[in-house]
């Protein structure tokens, strides 16, 4: 590595609840908005559902062996609305047990616990009243979070409130290729904004309450333009920017929307001004809640172009757009007011999920955030990881040498963002297991460990092996250190 890593730096893994559990409708959970999304015809790859999943419900203590056997530091992990708060009904104690238990299996294995409280598993009965386009969502989330910090919060001590709501606002309500599966550019951008106010009346609440160590995730990227001499391309990349980047950060940390978002979005009859119909008075003071961390998603960089992609010359050539998905159903662009951008690729390397492998983005990234923003908390890389075609080799071990790659090289651009000053205290990488990805159902790979479907058997990659080891190095030097002093 080029620098050593901070003391204390967390290496850990990451799932979420819709992703892994299974279990979907036992102990009195009830649907989320991806069982009833999972349901609709040609949503969801192969008609996958998440009513197994991965049965880690069933498997938590030899899941957390797992994890003990890696040398995690820390295992983060979401909680499932629908399964604590069925239809938003009542409390489900079997629930709220079921993390109890993974709670306890961490700490008994010397794993920190880093809870999210909402990665996208929305209780249907509230997307029937609306969803996150209803302002009423947002107080209905903090009394969620509420009940699980009383049952939790005396040995959860990390917190963080939302998962890439790009994605459960953007990519739900206004491109559709997630749940809901809503194509209501006004509705998403109410969703943006009443997941915001979610997270600030979550984390006001949680800090009465006495919690200490509160944030949110964001999935950010780098905007590059196609042609840096082109007003057409430079503008898209300000308009990507703005929407995938900056209509999430500057509220957390400034107090407010980009003015040039608000007037892109005025130009399409979306009005984000304090005191409009969406954004009342005293909001944006309830959002901007102090954070102890932001937690960074980053799998790739974006070129990006106001231009249409010319069809290359060979039709069996198709351009491949990064935010794409396998389902059937038409999908519209997720960038309300811009949807005339495209993703011209550089010709780098390409996961399996057709994304640019670019490890510097995230060193470039990590960096910006530093400059650009004085209220910034430290930072923790919450999720980068890769998908590829896995195959099994005879004497059943997975060689994964693209996502072993991928990942050290990442870890590597994470410890220069150090060098070059950047606050970074941790990396999870995406994900844990092998499970159920969204929209690509089971089709697509991101696990450091192999989920046979059929058996449900749990193979460690030679990612795994890895990670292991540069953990294991990690603290070896960290101990050294400690050592000395």
């Amino acid at each position: 590595m080029t620098t050593a890593f901070p003391p204390g730096f967390l290496w850990g893994s990451a799932t979420a609840a819709a992703q892994i559990e299974g279990a979907a409708f036992e102990d009195g959970k009830e649907a989320s908005v991806w069982d009833a999304f999972a349901r609709v015809p040609g949503a969801v790859l192969n008609g996958d559902t998440l009513d197994v999943a991965v049965d880690h419900y069933h498997r938590v203590p030899a899941d957390v062996a797992l994890m003990k056997e890696l040398g995690l530091h820390s295992y983060r992990f979401s909680t499932s609305w629908a399964r604590i708060r069925p239809g938003d009904r009542f409390t489900n104690q079997a629930g709220l047990d079921f993390y109890s238990k993974l709670v306890d299996e961490l700490l008994g294995a010397g794993i920190l616990p880093w809870l999210t409280l909402y990665h996208w598993d929305l209780p249907q009965a509230l997307e029937e009243q609306g969803g996150w386009a209803n302002r009423d969502t947002a107080h209905r989330f903090a009394e969620y979070a509420e009940v699980v910090y009383d049952a939790l919060g005396d040995r959860v001590e990390h917190w963080t409130t939302f998962n890439e709501p790009f994605c459960s606002s953007l990519l739900g309500y206004a491109s559709g290729v997630h749940a809901p599966g809503r194509q209501e550019p006004a509705a998403a951008i109410a969703a943006v904004h009443h997941q915001h106010l979610g997270h600030g009346l979550a984390v006001a609440r949680l800090r009465e309450l006495g919690a200490q160590h509160l944030g949110i995730t964001l999935n950010l990227t780098n905007a590059v333009p196609a042609d840096r001499n082109d007003p057409v391309d430079l503008d898209a990349a300000r308009r990507l920017d703005s929407l995938n980047n900056r209509i999430f950060l500057d509220p957390l940390l400034r107090g407010e929307y980009p003015a040039d978002v608000k007037t892109d979005l005025a130009a399409v009859g979306i009005d984000l001004s304090t005191g409009g119909p969406l954004v009342h008075e005293g909001d944006l003071e309830i959002i901007t809640q102090p954070l102890d961390f932001l937690g960074v998603n980053h799998y790739h960089d974006d070129q990006v172009s106001g231009h249409p992609i010319e069809q290359p010359a060979d039709p069996s050539v198709v351009p491949v757009d990064p935010h794409a998905v396998a389902g059937g159903l038409p999908a519209k662009s997720p960038f309300v007011g811009s949807e005339f951008l495209t993703f011209p690729l550089r010709g780098l390397p390409l996961t399996g999920m057709g994304w640019e492998v670019h490890p510097a983005g995230l060193r470039t990234l990590l960096v910006r955030l530093g400059h650009e923003y004085d209220a910034l908390p430290p930072l923790y890389v919450t999720e980068n990881g890769a998908a590829y075609d896995d195959e099994v080799s005879a004497d059943g071990a997975i060689h994964d040498a693209e996502r072993t790659a991928y990942i050290r090289d990442h870890i590597e651009a994470v410890s220069q963002a150090i060098a070059d000053g950047a606050d970074v205290r941790g990396y999870f990488v995406w994900s844990l297991l092998d499970n159920f990805e969204w929209a690509w159902g089971y089709g697509k790979r991101f696990g450091i460990v192999r989920v046979d479907y059929d058996t449900l058997v749990r193979t460690p990659k030679d990612s795994a092996k890895a990670y292991a080891e540069v953990i294991a190095r990690a603290d070896a030097a960290a101990g050294a250190v400690d050592a000395v002093s």
